[in-house]
């Protein structure tokens, strides 16, 4: 599309900015022209919920094209739940349609003084009030949206419009609150929907009929023919049961975290193996889903067939993260009650992962007297009672009693709750920890601590390595000589995020697709040493925004419960304690990172472009 909407929310301004060709080819786009657009015009220090912090909307050069699963875009701001860089990525419908609109991204300044839309309509924006849609969820939103702006499948009169919008949890400025499309994709961690509140942006809605240009459109379609072919990795788990399939196996593997990090599947949530087991699940789906042109599909929609307080719910399939931190997380094997609370998720606009969390943290609070039932309005926040989750979680989202304690995240409640309460704070640096145990897959130890969203399970690491032919092998309980591995799959993942593919393709097809989408649809010359190096940029300039910041992520905390500190008696990676210390250290040598300030050097910044970044960090 070549252009990007500036829009000024306390001046009303909205105006193009043409995209420069040579940050592009440097960053890709996505979280990578992002963060070279926040560093260059976001001073240090700025309060992630005032008029100061960006908020940008970001697709890739691949999202609405031929390639394999281009459908993504992400969000990006300074987080205001860690004071860090802050992204969250997200598939669906959106990122597509915004480009079909007329731009390759938003980048939205000031705040406005009431709520207000954004309407985008084949490269022609306008801010909107949006008095009539505040405290509504975000699928009344969505829903209203698209039929005053006309959408219509009728023949020969067909209208899309795409919709990014906030609950009631952005509106409420909560911590853990979400951007929400398709009524159930969500840009969900960071704390980012708190920023969209903060500006009073209830949604920005897109429509249009611009065409992308291909740089080899001939090239670009014989891809697509070639790589669907060529699968691998978890591409049948994708096709047959989306994210949701692997649940009652990881409960029991150690790769689900269970009771709040401190419980064993097979000793403390035995049912977990049967009740979310992947077909007694995947009998809830009534029909598939897939974001933008997925050849995968992962996700779906499902509902509660049996008797129950839940008969009838319908709504998006629920995920794996969502069913662990709601699930194996508290205890509750109740499934329906998970369809609810992936509803409610949902609707408010809350990141699934956090709030899980959350409401795991004050279960086990709850369990040890730290809360009582005046506290929780009533609540008994036993483990597995699932009435209570749906209520919680109905407190959080509109902010009342215990649900306004909680409606911040982990870190936040502890603080207020006090009482010895901050050991069962599953977080680093503030961000809830998702659903991989390090102890399962050890290379996420360092990912939680070092990358620049701390506890990020969808970066790259050498536990998660891409369907690659003659891709090297490691035992993952040595913890020295990884360090190069690590390096090479976060580049990797850095690369799919900023060029706008889903992570579920880098898992299930051949990776050299990605490259080779880049050369047909960009001209730009790519190989995989190309993409490794742009990785590499990409990660130094979202890493120097949180050293300039004052922020140093080994000083970043990561709880003892997740690495095995005392380990586990029982289960499957019962003994095992992560070397964390080692991990990271070698992870700073082959980054050329200081071992002590993290620092890059101002050699390795140069080497890699970054000019600037050096001479902001080295003087």
């Amino acid at each position: 599309m070549g252009k990007i909407l500036n829009v000024n929310l306390t001046t009303r301004e909205v105006r193009d900015e043409p995209l420069d060709e040579a940050s592009c080819r440097d960053y890709i786009g996505g979280y990578g022209i992002g963060a070279k657009y926040l560093y260059d015009r976001m001073p240090k220090g700025v309060d992630p919920l005032g008029p100061e912090n960006l908020l940008g909307f970001f697709t890739g050069p691949l999202t609405g094209t031929p390639c394999i699963e281009g459908n993504r875009f992400v969000v990006v701001c300074k987080s205001p739940l860690t004071n860090t860089w802050g992204d969250a990525n997200c598939g669906g419908t959106f990122g597509p349609h915004l480009k079909f609109a007329g731009y390759d991204g938003i980048l939205i300044s000031g705040a406005s003084d009431t709520p207000v839309w954004l309407r985008i309509e084949d490269g022609q924006a306008q801010l909107c009030d949006a008095a009539f849609l505040w405290g509504k969820d975000s699928n009344k939103t969505e829903d209203e949206l698209k039929a005053l702006m006309g959408e219509s499948n009728e023949r020969g009169n067909r209208k899309k419009v795409e919709v990014a919008s906030i609950g009631q949890a952005g509106e409420g400025l909560s911590l853990i609150s979400a951007i929400m499309n398709d009524k159930g994709r969500a840009a969900g961690r960071s704390g980012v929907g708190a920023v969209m509140g903060s500006k009073k942006l209830k949604a920005i809605a897109v429509t249009g009929t611009n065409e992308i240009p291909l740089f080899d459109p001939e090239e670009t379609k014989a891809l697509r023919k070639k790589y669907t072919k060529m699968t691998g990795g978890a591409h049948e788990l994708f096709v047959n049961y989306g994210t949701i399939g692997i649940t009652g196996e990881s409960s029991m593997t150690g790769d689900s975290p269970v009771k709040n990090w401190g419980g064993v599947g097979p000793v403390d949530f035995p049912s977990g193996k049967t009740k979310f087991e992947q077909d007694t699940l995947i009998a809830y789906q009534d029909k598939k889903y897939g974001c933008w042109q997925c050849t995968m599909a992962c996700g779906g929609h499902m509902s509660v067939k049996e008797a129950g307080p839940y008969k009838g719910v319908a709504h998006h399939k629920v995920e794996y993260e969502t069913a662990a931190s709601w699930g194996t997380m508290t205890l509750t094997d109740d499934f329906p009650a998970m369809i609810k609370i992936n509803e409610l998720c949902n609707k408010f606009g809350f990141d699934t992962i956090a709030s899980g969390v959350t409401a795991a943290f004050a279960v086990e609070c709850y369990e040890n007297g730290i809360l009582t039932k005046e506290d929780t309005d009533g609540l008994e926040l036993n483990w597995g009672n699932s009435a209570s989750l749906v209520a919680l979680l109905e407190k959080m989202g509109r902010r009342e009693g215990i649900g306004d304690v909680l409606a911040d995240g982990v870190k936040r409640a502890a603080e207020r709750i006090g009482k010895g309460s901050e050991k069962f704070a599953m977080h680093v640096h503030g961000s809830e920890v998702p659903m991989h145990d390090p102890k399962f897959m050890p290379g996420l130890a360092t990912t939680y601590k070092m990358d620049s969203t701390p506890a990020r399970h969808t970066q790259g690491h050498e536990d998660m390595p891409p369907v690659l032919e003659g891709w090297p092998e490691h035992e993952k309980y040595e913890y020295t000589g990884k360090g190069e591995l690590h390096k090479h799959c976060m580049e990797m993942v850095h690369v799919t995020n900023a060029a706008g593919v889903c992570l579920f393709a880098f898992l299930s097809y051949d990776w050299n697709f990605i490259p080779d989408f880049l050369k047909s649809v960009t001209g730009w010359d790519f190989d995989t040493d190309e993409c490794y190096r742009v990785g590499e940029r990409i990660a130094n300039l979202r890493h120097a925004f949180n050293l300039r910041e004052g922020l140093n992520p080994l000083r970043f905390e990561v709880p003892s419960r997740l690495i095995g500190d005392p380990p586990q008696t029982t289960g499957n990676v019962r003994n095992v304690t992560v070397d964390i210390d080692t991990q990271v250290r070698e992870y700073c040598q082959i980054m050329d990172w200081d071992p002590e300030t993290a620092i890059p050097s101002r050699q390795r910044l140069e080497s890699l472009g970054l000019e600037a970044v050096a001479t902001d960090l080295h003087g």
